[in-house]
């Protein structure tokens, strides 16, 4: 089955919603957008690929930190415009920011609190 027709993408500008979740934890790794394209790799390879807004190219998860994430299982909402992505996050960080997570910034009343766990260094690993 072409599970590409599932999806629509016409709805933004030919991307969909694609949210990270780790499969043992349900922790929720990070959010990004995936094109047709980025969509069909994901199901050949088994790794998740993304489409980056900001460069606007495909981009393979860890193409340059060695942090992939290996698809566990695929969900795709009612509307068919969002896909939830249960990953195996390899390396243990999903943030560009060497933090397991993308959603490290907790509101506090008045305050932001960094709660993120650093696992890499991102000048270190992302050296230019």
């Amino acid at each position: 089955m072409d599970f590409t027709s599932l999806l629509d993408f016409s709805k933004a500008g030919g991307l969909v919603t694609a949210i990270a979740q780790d499969a043992t934890s349900d922790e929720i790794l990070m959010v990004a957008n995936m094109n047709e394209e980025a969509f069909r790799r994901t199901l050949e390879t088994g790794e998740v690929v993304y489409w980056s807004r900001s460069r606007s190219k495909l981009w393979h998860k860890g193409e340059e930190s060695g942090n992939v994430q290996k698809v566990k299982g695929l969900y795709i909402d009612c509307d068919g415009d969002v896909v939830l992505i249960k990953v195996e996050q390899i390396g243990g960080a999903a943030c560009h920011t060497g933090r397991r997570s993308c959603f490290f910034r907790r509101l506090d009343g008045e305050s932001v609190q960094d709660v993120g766990v650093q696992v890499f260094d991102p000048d270190e690993v992302y050296k230019k």
